[in-house]
């Protein structure tokens, strides 16, 4: 898609970011996370915390015409993934606004994040998706990656299963 600016997080964008996690959840894990999670979703409390956490990572956010349509959050290390040896970077969060799904805004955040990896020689890189999210999973699949782990993760009262896909960016 045309004219996708890609930018560093600015604190201002906050709340749009976390309405684009928020209504990206109640979208794509509708069937898969209880929806009585989904609707519990406390857009006050998910912006304190990434108030209080986005410095520590790397976010970027895509804007098409002034607006923020998506944003990534990434992270050049293994200590959100400490336990898989040879894991080097993360891509911790990869979300786009429901509606503009489809119009190359998740590959555009994609390989920035990965160029930005590649530019820091990283080698290894990670990301995770819920197990029975099949558009993400067919997303990440086409994006070079391999599902090579599984693991559960609790989201609220109840375990799910997330498969993490593994970039070799040595390759690329």
């Amino acid at each position: 898609m045309e004219n996708i600016k890609i930018r560093d997080l600015k604190r201002e964008d906050i709340p749009y970011i976390v309405d684009i996690q928020i209504n990206g959840w109640k979208a794509a894990y509708k069937g898969i996370i209880e929806d009585e999670y989904l609707n519990s979703m406390n857009r006050e409390e998910r912006i304190r915390k990434r108030e209080n956490d986005y410095k520590e990572f790397n976010y970027i956010v895509a804007e098409l015409n002034s607006e923020i349509v998506g944003f990534c959050k990434y992270i050049d290390n293994n200590t959100h993934t400490p336990n898989i040896e040879d894991i080097d970077c993360e891509i911790i969060a990869l979300y786009v606004r429901p509606d503009m799904k489809y119009k190359g805004i998740g590959t555009t955040l994609f390989n920035y994040a990965k160029k930005e990896f590649i530019s820091k020689n990283k080698k290894k890189m990670i990301i995770w998706c819920l197990k029975d999210n099949e558009p993400s999973k067919l997303f990440y699949k086409k994006m070079g990656g391999n599902i090579f782990k599984e693991k559960d993760i609790k989201i609220g009262d109840i375990y799910y299963k997330e498969v993490g896909f593994l970039y070799n960016l040595e390759r690329i």
